[in-house]
């Protein structure tokens, strides 16, 4: 019971703060005005600005911020206790990251939709606009190649959700093109489409896994580059460059209105199975897993700061603001639509880490089934067995099934800690939500094998989503470089697509332990603290906004000084850290980057400073319109 409870109250506590804290900041800071013009009028081009309809645009905003990242980051940072998490997400949400999202939103909008980068120039200084975008750059690079090489993971991990994925690209773009010519309705034929894609679910876990290790004889890794992941990364990339070339009515926006119903879909029948299994006594957050764990081994980081990092789109997200100034302010049809967008997206966004956390946790825990083998060929085999018929639920189940920490009882009656840190690994941590979130659908009849399925294309679809948005986005930032520079072939859309996403396989590929491909995978730790250094600097973009308006920027003030201090104190940690960090245990790779984006948040954060003292009241008018060229 107290599973569905906290669920219940985390759910209502999110639906407050948007009808409170964000009606206020629409109002009363930003000033909404539904009369007020909009880019994607001004300089509509039905290729990246075209005027959508809010609930459209809604799917599409969170689709594309709601990745792997509120799946993996939770999923691991209940290893410090499920309570510290749950507190971050909640009350992250609703007053760092949702501002965060709402405030970019804004302040694009009013400004002809460019990125925060470029809005970055003219509120603080032209150093700050190319400081930021560098920043933008190597961000949105590490995405790329980390969530092609997650995608590739999933299918290979879950042959059963590539079917489900793919059936989709062809229905949303004969979606976008009818509704395009016909001017019709999205909301029918999208819900056909997800009725469509159940059906693939079905058919991918019963009849038609895609199983290309087994289909084509090659390993997952291997020390070629005839091997699963590489296949599956240099599809998506292929993939990637189409997508976010077309424009945005022809896939992104049918595509993700249909993610945004199968999202809604998955949410209930996770609750309505939380709430089963919670009624029967079936799932008890309280006996699964430790509110607050003691019992962390030596290499794990300190809870201070990394909790702040571990999770990051489920709380708050730097890469949040490339989508709010990168497409969906380019989509917007009407300012008074940006808290629903904005605000509205990134409190959902909590509520999935939410789910997350208790499936992670109160799922695993119910004890009932573990997946194993590989590829299309697994079984499910009780986790713990139990002498009862019913599951018992206890600790152990969860720490079984997580891999976080396995007690070892000797022979002299002593235990033995083992495990860590270093168990940390994005296969343990996507499984741990996919199959915690099948037992909860296993709770409401659905055979577990489907259950698992519905979960593993949820998480590949909008892994997906992020990946093509992600490119789109990075192709903008290339574009604004390009003209920063005056490097012409680069402000070529096709030119630097490719450039982007060459780049990202390239880092993707890279030579590692297991052979290519495990080695982008290396760049993983890099994500959580540079991802949130984005958000602090974006914060900073919004506080100067606010300032030249005369506006109240406490709000956003307070935020800002926490995004910019915790990434840099983990960054510096996993840098400088005697036992394990980066220099000091041969990862140089790791620790340059890490010296590259510290030196550019010190430099960021120095010109504003320097912009602080003549920035009140004094605010920078955009040039006449006939003067602007849409990117």
């Amino acid at each position: 019971m107290n599973t569905l409870i906290i669920a219940v109250l985390s759910f209502i506590g999110f639906i407050v703060a948007y009808h409170t804290y964000g009606k206020w900041l629409a109002r009363k800071i930003f000033g909404l005005d539904a009369e007020a013009p909009v880019p994607s009028q001004e300089l509509q081009d039905d290729v990246d600005y075209v005027p959508t309809k809010k609930e459209v645009i809604f799917g599409h905003h969170f689709t594309s911020i709601a990745g792997t990242g509120p799946i993996v980051g939770p999923a691991i940072a209940v290893f410090w206790g499920w309570l510290p998490a749950l507190l971050w997400v909640v009350l992250g949400s609703v007053f760092i990251g949702a501002v965060h999202d709402f405030g970019a939103l804004v302040v694009s909008l009013r400004n002809r939709g460019q990125s925060v980068g470029e809005v970055a120039g003219r509120m603080i200084g032209p150093r700050a606009k190319f400081l930021f975008l560098f920043v933008l750059f190597m961000g949105l690079t590490i995405v790329l190649a980390i969530f092609g090489l997650v995608i590739a993971l999933i299918f290979s991990y879950y042959p059963e959700s590539v079917l489900s994925v793919w059936v989709e690209i062809p229905l949303a773009i004969g979606i976008g093109i009818w509704i395009h010519r016909q001017g019709r309705n999205i909301l029918v034929p999208s819900i056909i489409a997800l009725g469509v894609m159940y059906i693939a679910m079905g058919v991918g876990a019963y009849l038609l896994p895609i199983d290309l290790g087994a289909w084509l004889g090659i390993p997952l890794l291997g020390k070629t580059y005839l091997n699963v992941v590489v296949i599956w990364t240099l599809v998506l990339f292929v993939y990637c460059f189409i997508a976010s070339v077309l424009p945005v009515w022809t896939l992104l926006q049918p595509r993700d209105f249909i993610n945004s119903h199968e999202l809604v879909l998955a949410l209930l029948l996770l609750i309505l199975g939380l709430a089963v299994a919670g009624f029967t006594g079936g799932a008890d957050l309280v006996a699964s897993a430790p509110a607050v764990a003691s019992d962390i081994p030596p290499d794990a980081p300190p809870i201070w700061p990394f909790l702040f990092i571990t999770i990051a789109c489920g709380a708050v997200s730097g890469f949040h603001c490339m989508v709010s100034s990168g497409t969906s302010s380019k989509q917007v049809e009407s300012e008074s639509d940006a808290q629903y967008v904005g605000y509205g997206a990134m409190l959902l966004e909590g509520g999935l880490a939410v789910i997350v956390i208790l499936a992670c946790c109160a799922g695993i825990g119910m004890g009932i089934f573990n997946r194993t083998g590989t590829g299309a060929n697994y079984t499910f085999e009780p986790i713990v067995k139990a002498e009862s018929a019913a599951p018992v639920m206890n600790q152990d189940a969860w720490r079984t099934r997580y891999a976080t920490i396995t007690t070892t009882i000797n022979a002299d009656g002593t235990t033995t800690v083992v495990g860590g840190w270093a168990s940390h690994n994005l296969k343990a941590k996507v499984s741990a939500f996919v199959d915690g979130g099948g037992n909860f659908l296993a709770s409401l009849g659905i055979p577990l094998k489907m259950g698992i399925a519905i979960m593993a294309v949820l998480v590949a679809s909008f892994a997906a989503t992020t990946l093509d948005t992600a490119t789109r986005l990075q192709r903008y930032v290339i574009h604004e470089l390009a003209q920063t520079a005056n490097i012409k072939p680069l402000m070529n859309r096709y030119i630097a697509t490719a450039f982007a996403l060459v780049l990202a396989a390239a880092v993707a590929l890279l030579q590692g332990p297991s052979g290519p491909g495990s080695g982008g995978l290396t760049l993983w730790p890099l994500f959580g603290a540079t991802n949130q250094l984005l958000a602090g600097l974006a914060f900073m973009v919004i506080v100067f906004y606010l300032v030249r308006r005369n506006k109240p920027i406490w709000f956003a003030f307070l935020p800002m000084i926490v995004m910019l201090i915790m990434p840099a104190w983990a960054m510096l940690h996993q840098m400088f850290d005697p036992q394990t960090g980066w220099l000091f245990t041969g990862k140089y790779l790791l620790f340059g980057f890490g010296v590259i984006v510290e030196a550019l948040q010190i430099w960021m954060v120095a010109e504003g400073v320097i912009a602080w003292r003549n920035a009140r009241g004094n605010y920078p008018e955009l040039p006449p319109l006939e003067s602007v060229t849409a990117d």
